[in-house]
């Protein structure tokens, strides 16, 4: 019985680990593109247009807004991934 509880234990803190890991990925990733794109990279991506309006704005606007919508469908399916993984899916 405890080997049994055990394992479920070693299991849980694997699958939050695996979790943790995707939650900081991603999360390093959104702040790449809205601090380096919008803010360290605005000087210059300044001079560069899209349309009639500056590279670094619309990275500051849409951009980091575009990548964080990508990115909550890359977590739903990693998290799904991991769910089956780790047999806590809801299938």
């Amino acid at each position: 019985m405890d080997g049994e509880r055990n394992n479920r234990n070693s299991k849980a803190v694997a699958y939050w680990k695996a979790n943790l890991k995707a939650i900081a990925i991603l999360l390093a990733i959104w702040a790449l593109v809205s601090y380096g794109g919008a803010i360290l990279l605005a000087a210059p991506l300044y001079n560069l247009r899209f349309g009639q309006i500056p590279l670094s704005f619309w990275f500051a606007q849409q951009g980091s807004m575009i990548t964080f919508v990508i990115l909550i469908f890359v977590y739903s399916w990693w998290m799904n991934k991991i769910d089956r993984e780790y047999d806590v899916h809801e299938e």
